[in-house]
């Protein structure tokens, strides 16, 4: 990995979802701007924020898609991602910072 770039494996399914109540959402259904969840598996040298192993709220609309060894990944700039939850966090806290 180079710079600020951030190789992220992907969390669930982008197809069908399902509501609290466990109403089948299909994958073609207009809804707005969602984010995605997604597992931090390689970090550039300039990523100052980020850990491996971390879980990242990132745009999938601002990604570039890539797979390596039969399993797709996304990169992303450290500056795409919006949210992180990490185990390091002090307790008390929420475990998701901006």
């Amino acid at each position: 990995m180079l710079h600020d770039r951030v190789l992220v494996s992907l969390e669930g399914e982008q197809g069908e979802r399902r509501s609290g109540g466990g109403i089948v959402i299909p994958a073609t259904a207009s809804v707005g701007k969602r984010l995605s969840w997604g597992g931090v598996v390689a970090l550039g040298p300039a990523v100052r924020n980020l850990e491996t192993g971390d879980r990242v709220l990132f745009d999938p609309e601002e990604r570039a898609e890539v797979e390596i060894g039969a399993k797709d990944y996304v990169l992303l700039r450290e500056r795409d991602i919006h949210a992180v939850a990490a185990e390091r966090v002090d307790e008390g806290s929420t475990g998701l910072y901006l």
